[in-house]
């Protein structure tokens, strides 16, 4: 009889026999131990409708000093604030950042995360995400980038004895048909208003 933690052979991957089984059992890995328990938990993250933020995860202490000279180098005078979730001991909530408003809603955010090694950056109004983004990106640290958005967004976490982790997010709503040709004019004089095309 096979065992749920052999690695499947070729002819094992269809789509029902792998929306049926565990993890475990199509990556060569440690056996899962039966008493391992995940819970899925969904935080929403709460800030004013204007306000943008970007959520990413991060690898080492160093993330809070680095978001921060990449941001205000990019921006010069931008104004924001920033939170890190350390993984291992003292396991804090790591900050900075320049707006005081900005670093409430990141510490407050990041507390209700709880994912180890999550970052989330909040831009002041009048700042955002397009012109920090790419340096965002570039710093050694930085993982992954979740979303950067100013939508509703809630945050899916898996849960379990070890920890917490970002599963993904759900980033406003969903679409509600395909654009049409006064659509894509409109998205098209949109930019130039914005000033992002000539």
């Amino acid at each position: 009889m096979k065992s749920p933690y052999d690695v499947l052979t070729h002819q094992d991957f269809t789509l029902n026999s792998v929306m049926r089984i565990p993890v475990a059992y199509y990556v060569k890995m440690q056996p899962l131990s039966p008493e391992v328990n995940m819970n899925i938990e969904v935080v929403r993250i709460q800030k004013p409708e204007e306000i943008n933020f970007i959520l990413g995860q991060s690898h080492f202490i160093k993330t809070v000093e680095d978001i921060h000279e990449a941001l205000v180098t990019a921006v010069p005078g931008v104004r924001f604030g920033l939170a890190f979730c350390e993984a291992s001991n003292p396991r804090l909530v790591r900050w900075s950042g320049n707006d005081e408003a900005m670093l409430q809603l990141a510490r407050q955010n990041a507390m209700a995360l709880g994912a180890g090694h999550c970052f989330i950056l909040f831009l002041a109004e009048g700042f955002y995400p397009v012109n920090v983004l790419n340096s965002i990106k570039q710093v050694p640290e930085v993982c992954r980038v979740f979303c950067a958005t100013a939508n509703p967004t809630e945050v899916v976490i898996a849960v379990t004895e070890q920890g917490r982790g970002i599963l993904g997010v759900i980033d406003g709503q969903t679409p509600l048909g395909i654009e049409g040709e006064e659509d894509i004019a409109a998205r098209k004089s949109l930019l130039r208003r914005f000033g992002y095309k000539l």
